[in-house]
């Protein structure tokens, strides 16, 4: 995927720009003035930052590029990443292949079919009831705001985009970013759980560090860079699953165990 032109992202020069915040349950757009991360929170009493540019090379050295997000088209990343909400992707390929099957994959289809029926579809993923919900508000949203039309869609500069995306039913901070950069090709960097375990295991953040404060603190290194993010995030998903897990990581084997053992 090419990286995008920060023009388009609405980064500053710094590579960030905090978005102003949602939201209803109804949609409507709840606006906020956007807040300075506490840089303070995001970096050690000496000053200093993550080595994250390492922490990306040691990664894609040992695992080699993850081709993230595995997709036939725009709208199934935009649903997985939707039904992937507090359940694993296994549960999600089998519901996304329920709905392929039922030839539902598209806009159009989701918002036509009997809310039951997709309920039952893609009830592997867990919270079925609310997550069709979700998938109905946002292709609700995408036809009143964009005429149904992915592509005028992720024309909108990211941050305007954004900002719309938090205010659809369901669409938190972590959905929104898995859209705008897996399905939309925006510089984004997705924060997951992982993503904190892993910062937080090298002494980086706070075990309740805030989203957006993760995130900037991320895309400040690498700004503008989507293909980076792309890459970044899928990688520390493979490390968390594999090494930095919540119980009994295996720090002796991770490719970033050295720096654990460096104090950064």
């Amino acid at each position: 995927m090419k990286p995008q032109a920060n023009h388009r992202s609405g980064l500053t020069t710094a590579g960030f720009r905090r978005p102003p915040r949602r939201v209803s349950r109804s949609g409507q757009l709840v606006h906020i003035e956007p807040v300075e991360p506490d840089r303070e929170r995001l970096s050690r009493p000496n000053g200093s930052t993550p080595p994250l540019d390492e922490y990306y090379n040691s990664l894609f050295t040992a695992l080699g590029p993850q081709h993230w997000w595995p997709r036939k088209t725009r709208f199934e990343v935009v649903g997985g990443a939707i039904l992937t909400q507090n359940t694993s992707w296994k549960n999600v390929e089998r519901a996304i292949e329920n709905l392929r099957t039922a030839d539902l994959l598209s806009p159009v289809a989701i918002e036509k079919v009997p809310l039951r029926r997709l309920e039952k579809l893609i009830r592997s993923a867990g919270y079925f009831r609310q997550k069709a919900r979700k998938l109905k508000a946002f292709c609700q949203f995408l036809r009143s705001e964009y005429r149904g039309s992915l592509k005028g869609m992720f024309d909108t500069p990211t941050m305007a985009l954004r900002e719309k995306l938090l205010g659809v039913f369901g669409v938190g901070p972590e959905t929104a970013d898995s859209i705008l950069l897996y399905a939309g090709d925006h510089p984004v960097f997705v924060v997951d759980a992982y993503t904190k375990r892993m910062l937080a295991r090298h002494g980086w953040i706070g075990d309740k560090a805030k989203y957006e404060d993760v995130r900037w603190m991320v895309e400040r290194q690498f700004p503008g860079d989507g293909r980076r993010f792309n890459e970044f995030h899928a990688l520390i998903v493979n490390t968390g699953k594999n090494f930095c897990r919540k119980q009994e990581p295996l720090c002796d084997r991770c490719p970033l165990g050295r720096y654990l053992e460096e104090g950064r």
